[in-house]
């Protein structure tokens, strides 16, 4: 997701959030872990998604629309880490909010 995001920047995301046109999202892609993607528009089957880096990744070009059921939250804030910290929530935080860690600190930022 290059520009937008790096490896190691920790992302805030909203379960409960409608996703909304322009939205950042985290959704489940056939044989990936959460990935993060630009909602662009909705369609009949679904959302359609770009990746902010075209060079880089997977999108709805190459896949179709996103099922509305695969959309797990819409991203609210993006983090930066601090130096000597380590990158991702704590244990204690990931089963607060019931987020696992690939959707929290995603590894795949196409």
């Amino acid at each position: 997701m290059l520009p937008t995001l790096r490896a190691g920047d920790l992302l805030l995301a909203d379960r409960a959030a409608p996703p909304r046109p322009g939205d950042l999202v985290l959704a489940r892609w056939s044989g990936s872990p959460l990935v993060v993607k630009r909602l662009l528009r909705r369609e009949a089957d679904g959302w359609w998604v770009e990746r902010d880096n075209p060079a880089v990744g997977v999108d709805s070009w190459s896949s179709g629309a996103v099922a509305p059921d695969d959309l797990v939250a819409v991203v609210r804030v993006r983090l930066w880490p601090r130096p000597g910290r380590p990158v991702g929530p704590s244990r204690a935080a990931r089963s607060r909010t019931g987020v696992g860690p690939s959707a929290t600190a995603p590894k795949n930022l196409e």
